[in-house]
Order: structure tokens, then sequence, then C-alpha cells
């Protein structure tokens, strides 16, 4: 049975290299009729908080991740929080020990800390060894800590030889011997260090793939040998590449927005999000970019994950967002993009819904022209805000056309029966049938008088949206700053 794990530290919000992971991880496991356990590292008890673990939850189902066992839904490898595995680790711990596989120091973490600088500002690795440790165990020290209810530091005992990795991305990687030396495993308040609670984790938990960031590539040589000391099965690892910005450097925070709740509020569709991370460092078969939740899972292969850095070109990612936009259901589109119109005071809540037919055609008029949801209520302004009177001076004959054309059409529009589509447009088949204005022209200078831009929505779906008063006063204003 194929067994992943994401396990995020709720210490902030979900960034988008974490958010590939765990998708990658879901990926693989659907693919492969797997499960995803998810597994949240609080043991910084400082740092970690129950609101951050919340948040992460949300903006992975928001993703579209979901999971198989973790501490919201349970399972039979729990508990699935690591501030709550603590027996688990300290019999771990005391196996190694019993062994002789692990020894107790009773160092203060600020001796540790000096012996660690001591050894570097002699130009030396920081490698402890047993004999260099022990000058810590005096029965005077033990004594000590003994009054004082203090634990000793837990060290695991490395051992000198090569270690060979068969990364399922990376080839192999080799570690030579003597890389690293001793190393802590369980700090003096009791708390386990990262490199071994991840172990005992994923020894307990059965993972049978690891697929993780390549920055944990260093960590990989401590939980080789901690595996191979509780003479358990080593997972399959994959370490995927970081994530670059466009400047070829990690991404972060001097990039932009690095988090999923950024883009969650910008305006990002979660399917749109969750197409664009996956094309980060992975490609389809076929090259195809645009691909729904159904194919993105049927075609995943840890095979086709680029060895190479993937770079996050947030151009691309608005792009596809849009795409999104366009072709999503309206319904749905209007509903994401209510929030965003309330919130720059178009309209209110109660407009909202009193209105709601309106809002939808008003949606569907701008939702060509925009990338994210949060530039709908700019793009909708032209309905609510008067544009800038644009003064129309005939100064040739085209211009004289036009003009006339202009007058015309105020005075159908005014006595129109009822206000559609079809009669619109049937009023400006008719002025250019009769009037024979320029045509480009006509529809230039109309689309400047009621918007001041050029570019924007169908001239019909302006015209319409805005209704007959609106349309009227528009034209008045320009026909009588001649």
């Amino acid at each position: 049975m194929i067994r992943v794990r994401f396990a995020p530290s709720p210490t902030g919000y979900l960034h988008v290299g974490g958010a590939r992971t765990a998708l990658f991880n879901y990926l693989f496991a659907r693919h492969y009729g797997g499960k995803l356990v998810l597994r949240v590292e609080d043991t910084d008890i400082s740092r970690s908080t129950k609101e951050y673990e919340d948040q992460l939850m949300e903006s992975l189902l928001w993703l579209g991740i979901t999971w198989d066992e973790g501490p919201d839904v349970g399972g039979a490898f729990g508990p699935y929080r690591q501030s709550e595995r603590g027996p688990i680790y300290r019999e771990m711990i005391g196996d190694l020990l019993q062994r002789g596989q692990a020894y107790e120091v009773h160092a203060y973490p600020e001796e540790i800390e000096e012996l660690h600088d001591k050894l570097l500002s002699e130009g030396k690795a920081p490698h402890y060894d047993q004999e260099m440790l022990e000058a810590f165990n005096t029965d005077e020290r033990i004594s000590e800590f003994e009054s004082k209810g203090l634990r000793p530091v837990v060290f695991f005992k490395m051992p000198r030889k090569e270690y060979r990795l068969p990364d399922l991305i990376k080839g192999e990687v080799v570690f030579k011997e003597g890389a690293i030396g001793d190393f802590v495993i369980m700090r003096s308040n009791g708390q386990p260090i990262y490199n071994f609670a991840v172990v005992a984790d994923d020894i307990t938990m059965e993972i049978s793939h690891v697929i993780r960031g390549d920055d944990h590539l260093s960590n990989t040589l401590r939980q080789l040998a901690l595996y191979e000391a509780f003479g358990a099965p080593i997972p399959s690892f994959a370490h995927v590449s970081m994530i670059l910005g466009p400047d070829g450097k990690k991404l972060s925070k001097r990039h932009g927005d690095t988090s999923v709740e950024q883009f969650r509020e910008r305006g990002f569709l979660p399917e749109a999000f969750f197409n664009f991370l996956t094309l980060l460092g992975w490609s389809h078969p076929d090259g195809k970019e645009i691909l729904n939740h159904e194919e993105i899972v049927e075609s995943f292969s840890i095979e086709r994950v680029n060895t190479s850095a993937a770079i996050f070109d947030e151009a691309k990612a608005k792009w596809m967002n849009g795409v999104y936009i366009r072709e999503s259901d309206l319904e749905r589109i209007t509903d994401l993009a209510v929030p965003f119109i309330i919130q720059s005071k178009l309209m209110t809540a109660e407009d909202a819904v009193a209105n709601r037919k309106w809002l939808k055609r008003a949606v569907d008029s701008v939702r060509k022209g925009v990338e994210t949801l949060s530039e709908i209520p700019d793009k909708m302004r032209l309905y609510f805000e008067d544009p800038q009177v644009t003064f129309f001076t005939p100064s040739n004959d085209v211009e004289k056309g036009v003009y006339k054309a202009l007058e015309a059409f105020k005075e159908r529009v005014e006595y129109l029966d009822s206000w559609n589509n079809d009669e619109i447009i049937g009023t400006i088949r008719g002025i250019l049938k009769d009037l024979k204005p320029d045509r480009k022209a006509f529809y230039m200078t109309l689309r400047k008088i009621l918007t001041s831009v050029e570019e924007g929505p169908e001239l019909v779906d302006i015209i319409f949206l805005l209704g007959r008063n609106k349309t009227l006063n528009r034209l008045q204003r320009a026909i009588n700053s001649i």
C-alpha cells in the first residue's frame, strides 16, 4: 500500500512551496490508489498555534487537496500531531539508549552551542563524538541536573560509514563517510529534534514514499542512519527541486505574494491555482497546460517531475486564472465576485441580492478582460460612476456624420418600447443604415462617450447595463459640450 504524507508546521500561512509539495503527494496517492496522511509537526511550541493549523487545513481544502488520515479525520496510525506523540518518541529513544545507539549528555544548550562555535573557529566541522561530550557527564553535573529536575540531552551515535540514497527524482545521492558526527535527537526539555521525530513518525505511520522539497536533502543522511538503527524499511525518497523567483533566487516575500492565502484573497480560483502549481516542476505527457482535476490525477507520475528548479511566473499564473474565470460557470463566478464588489463599495450585500440578474450580466460583460476576481470591481466601475465628459467637436465630414448619428441614436433610444439587446442592436443598425456614418468612428466615439475608455465590454452590453437614463445622460453631456 502506497502511503505518503504532508507534514506542515503550523507556524504561519501555507507557502506556495509547501502547497506544491502537498499537491504532489496528493496526486501521487490518488494516481496509485494510495493514502495521504496529514501530519502536523507542532513541536515548536513557541510558534505553533491552533489558528495556523486550522488555516493550513482550510487552504489545502480550498485548493482541492483532501487527506485520508489526519488530526481532524483520525485514522489507525494517530495521533497525527507531533505534540501528542511524546510517549512514542520516548519509547523509541529509550530503545536506542538501551541498545547503545544513543547516549545522554548532561549539558546545557548554551554549552553545546559554545562547543559548536569553538569547533568552527578552529576550522573544524562541528562533528561531535561521544568521547568529546562525555566531559559533561560528571557525577557533579548529573547530580545538578537531577536536583533541578532537568533532563539530559540525548545524542544519536552516528555510524562512520557511507550512505547511498536512490532518489526517485535526483538519482543516486552519495553521503560520504564522516560527513556528520553524532547529533542531538532529544532536547533537554524532552522535545524531540525534527530529524528524529520525522523518522519515528514515518516508521510508525508506515509511510512508503517521502515526497518533499530538496531543501530537506541535507537532513536525509541523519534520517537514513536512524531508519537503519531501528531496522525499519527505508521509504522511497523523491526530492523535488525548489521554486525560484523570476530572478533565479529562492522564492521569498521580496518577489511579492508567496502564500496560498494571499493568492486566494486576490481572487485566484482554486482549480486554476491547483493547475498552475502542478506545472511548477511537472509537465503533462502531451504538453497540455489547461488541465482539469481528473486529467492531472490520471496523468501524474514522479518520472515526469523535473530535476531542475521551477520558476514561479506570476504572469502565467494570472493568465491561467483568467482562462478559468472566462470558462467557469457564470453563477459561481458571480458568487465569488460579490465579496470583492461589496468591498469596493460599488454595491451593498442587499443590492447584490436584489439586482442579481443585472449583476450576473455585468460580471459576464467584464470577465473576459480580467485575470483575477479582484479586478472585476474596477472593470465594473463604468456602470456606477460617470466618466469624464468627452468633448465632441466635429471638425471634418466624418466627425460631422458621427455627430448626427449620435443625435439620432439619443432620440431613438429615448423612445424605445423595451430595453433589451435586440432593441438596442436594431437601433444601432437603423442609424448606420439611415445616416451612414463612418462605422468604426461611430462605434469608437459612442464607446468613449459612455465609458471614457476605448476598450472594455461589448458596446451593446454597456448600453443595456447602463440603462436608458444613464445612457441618455452621458450622451446629452457629450452632445451639449459642443
